[in-house]
This record gives C-alpha cells, sequence and structure tokens, in this order.
C-alpha cells in the first residue's frame, strides 16, 4: 500500500510531505495507482520549483518520497507553494477515493515549525 503523509504548520501551511511503499494494484509497469501517485507528486515538486524557481530539499528512491518547504521562503513566493502543494492534496484525494485499498493518505496533527 501507498502511504501518504501530509505534514502541516501550526497555521495549516504544509511543512512537508512523504509518500512510501507500492501500491501493488497491478504489475510493475502497469500499476496505474503508484503512477497516479508518483504523477501528481513528482509532478508537483517539478512544478514549485520550475514555477517558483524554489528548490524543494527532497530524497527519493524505491517506493520513497520524502520532501520539505524550506524556510525563509518570502510570503508571496510561499503562497504560490502552497497553491500547488493543496492542488496536489486534491488531486490524492481523488485517487484516494478511487483506489483507497491501494493508497492511503493522511495529514498530521498541526504542529509549530521550529
Amino acid at each position: 500500500m501507498i502511504r501518504v503523509i501530509i505534514d502541516r504548520q501550526a497555521d495549516g501551511r504544509i511543512a512537508a510531505f512523504s509518500v512510501t511503499g507500492h501500491a501493488f494494484y497491478g504489475e510493475p509497469g502497469q500499476d496505474i495507482v503508484c503512477a497516479g501517485v508518483s504523477a501528481v507528486t513528482v509532478g508537483t515538486v517539478n512544478a514549485v520549483e520550475t514555477l517558483t524557481g524554489v528548490e524543494l530539499p527532497s530524497r527519493m528512491d524505491d517506493g520513497l518520497l520524502k520532501v520539505r518547504v524550506p524556510d525563509g521562503v518570502e510570503q508571496d513566493t510561499n503562497a504560490k507553494i502552497q497553491l500547488l502543494l493543496e492542488s496536489m492534496v486534491v488531486m490524492l484525494n481523488t485517487i484516494q477515493q478511487e483506489y483507497g485499498a491501494y493508497m492511503q493518505m493522511q495529514q498530521s496533527a498541526q504542529r509549530k515549525r521550529r
């Protein structure tokens, strides 16, 4: 199963997200759930970096993607980043509604950012 965790700050902004696991919906290379989740999450990271110029610190490996929003981003730019990340959440919710047996998303309790 794919697990997506959205880590939010106390003010509700997305501070980080992680994607772990495999869907096992289909054979490797034919798994539409894995492909969909990967396209949405990696595409979002690429969109943030291309459209805002902000590089998101990330780690990617087989069955793993961890991304965080860096500190010190200008407020207007951070608003754009948040819009793109919230769009990602909407798309992942759509996948979860249809393929919830293969992918689950949870949003962390809000926390204060250090």
